[in-house]
């Protein structure tokens, strides 16, 4: 009788685990005082690129201190739908996208001009809301990272303010520094650093195994509800370029139409959070667990 109750205890405990993630849950709302509209100043010079740490030379540029938030890019959307930049195309948003060349090399897809998702509007995972005319952000997540943005749409967001994204090697830059980090804020990653798998935010739900994304700039060493986070800017003052979101990065590769994007999520684990981790996807992936900034030339 003990085993069996033993076994009922676990399959129900086991049950509970694996029930599906709610995804609209009340979520806590804290203010990181971190201004999403802030640019760094990165400046020309040579630094550290990669595991191997090659030496690689930049141009002075500037990028965005956060990611783009879900309030940011429904602005967008709705002045861009008013600008016909952007247009309704039955369950998803689309934009125009030139193409790319293509050169024919084997698992190549081509990628002509015309049409691409920016993003869906029949997932649930989405945090804006869309009445058919405007786009308004769900409650709560305001200043969370802009997500379920495909690379089309994160690309037409900066070039619609002719910005651009980062290419891999600024990305890593602005939040390298000059030395040979593999963290932005150092060598060593503890939980309070960043948003990564059972880093144990007030945001993560470890009872059903579910984990949201944290506002912009959370890990600026302020204490939310006796949560106290670490202090981890990038050395030019970047936040959340270790965690809370994949970052779409602008480089278009020969011969390959995968996109390529860094600094790790919510979702993987610590060594995925090092800076010269790179994950890829086709153009027109779009996940929880993806977003982007913009870069410009100064």
């Amino acid at each position: 009788m003990k085993r069996m109750t033993l076994t009922v205890l676990l399959l129900a405990a086991l049950l509970a685990a694996c029930a599906p993630v709610d995804l609209n849950a009340p979520l806590p709302v804290y203010d990181t005082g971190v201004d999403p509209n802030a640019w760094a100043q990165i400046p020309a010079g040579e630094f550290y690129f990669g595991q191997f740490e090659d030496e690689v030379t930049t141009e002075a540029y500037e990028i965005m201190i956060t990611d783009v938030t879900t309030e940011q890019y429904a602005a967008f959307l709705n002045q861009a739908l008013a600008d016909a930049y952007v247009r309704l195309d039955g369950e998803q948003i689309v934009g125009y996208y030139p193409g790319d060349v293509f050169h024919g090399v084997k698992h190549e897809e081509p990628i002509e001009a015309g049409d691409w998702i920016f993003i869906p509007l029949n997932d649930p995972a989405l945090r804006l809301q869309f009445d058919g005319s405007t786009f308004t952000v769900q409650p709560g997540y305001e200043d969370h990272p802009m997500t379920m943005v495909s690379w089309f749409g994160a690309r037409g967001y900066c070039e619609y303010y002719d910005w651009r994204l980062p290419s891999e090697v600024e990305w890593e830059k602005a939040g390298r520094g000059a030395d040979e980090r593999p963290f932005p804020w150092g060598y060593e990653i503890l939980r309070e650093n960043a948003n990564f798998y059972a880093s144990r935010d007030p945001f993560e739900d470890m009872s059903s195994f579910g984990s949201r994304t944290t506002p912009v700039g959370f890990y600026n060493g302020n204490t939310y509800d006796g949560y106290a986070t670490l202090d981890s800017v990038s050395p030019y003052g970047l936040y959340d370029m270790a965690g809370n979101v994949w970052q779409w990065t602008g480089d278009v590769y020969e011969g390959m139409h995968y996109r390529f994007m860094r600094g790790g999520s919510k979702d993987t684990y610590e060594m995925d959070l090092r800076l010269w981790v790179r994950n890829n996807a086709t153009p027109t992936y779009f996940s929880p667990g993806v977003g982007f900034r913009c870069a410009r030339n100064p």
